[in-house]
């Protein structure tokens, strides 16, 4: 994700670079064969992209704005390395790591800071989660901000996510199913396979039938951005004995309708009772 993220920002100001809050950006991963990956791909924006490899500490205190983006069991380790939470301590951190609230993150800096920066930290950190469309820049991106945030950095994370596709800034209590809203790509993509399927079986190669449902789904998107209520579009293009109220009894019969309202209902709930445990 990081590295949508970063292309997203680099293709948005590449014919203008003044427009980008961020003067300058500094990438780091892991290992250097990934950093080797990252600057080949951002070749063309090496006067603006500097790609390091393990040098994390030095990185974030070089930095106005720390992004932090790793697998969720690993987050705990890096920040607990030396001199790593005191670093974080006076910065905006903006995380787009699953499943870790900023409580979490603000309490492992804390924890594994000095003596001396504990007695006055007061970790700012901001969390986001874009989905899998942020690669074709269509993401839907939600965002918690700390309660002291100011206007600066409301429209730094904004702008940054803006990059991506469209944002929302949710409140804390609804960030759960904010980020359970965004995934459901994943269980609309059932939906998509089983029309397919049928058109399949009644003859029609996938090929044609996923270009002709990407239209369709784009068209849906585009009503749905513009107002129209679900059950009116429905009922517009349903007519008297015809094809469109039969497939619509048809998954309604099925329960469809109750499986997708679960679907985010149970996701949500697993999301809270992960957070719990932590």
């Amino acid at each position: 994700m990081g590295s949508a993220i970063l292309s997203g920002i680099l293709d948005a100001t590449r014919a203008d670079p003044t427009t980008s809050p961020f003067g300058r950006i500094i990438a780091c991963t892991k290992s250097e064969q990934s950093a080797s990956r990252l600057r080949e791909q951002h070749a063309q924006d090496r006067a603006r992209v500097e790609v390091r490899a393990d040098a994390n500490l030095a990185t974030v205190r070089e930095a106005d704005y720390v992004m932090l983006g790793c697998k969720p069991y690993l987050v705990e380790a890096v920040i607990a390395a030396d001199g790593m939470a005191d670093a974080l301590a006076e910065k905006f951190i903006i995380s787009v790591i699953a499943g870790k609230t900023p409580a979490v993150l603000a309490g492992y800096i804390t924890e594994y800071a000095s003596a001396e920066v504990k007695a006055s930290a007061r970790p700012s950190v901001a969390r986001a989660i874009p989905n899998v469309a942020a690669s074709v820049r269509e993401s839907m991106t939600v965002v918690e901000l700390p309660a002291e945030c100011t206007a600066a950095n409301r429209e730094v994370v904004e702008w940054m996510f803006a990059q991506l596709g469209q944002v929302r800034v949710v409140a804390p209590e609804l960030f759960d199913l904010g980020s359970m809203l965004v995934a459901a790509l994943a269980p609309l993509s059932v939906a998509v396979d089983g029309i397919l399927d049928g058109c399949v079986a009644e003859g029609m190669r996938r090929a044609e039938a996923s270009e002709m449902t990407a239209q369709c789904l784009l068209g849906l998107a585009q009503l749905l951005k513009g107002g129209v209520h679900p059950a009116v579009l429905r009922e517009s293009i349903s007519s008297p004995r015809g094809c469109t109220i039969q497939s619509l009894l048809t998954v309604e019969k099925a329960g469809v309708r109750s499986a997708f309202a679960e679907a985010i209902i149970n996701g949500t709930r697993h999301l809270h009772d992960l957070q719990k445990k932590q």
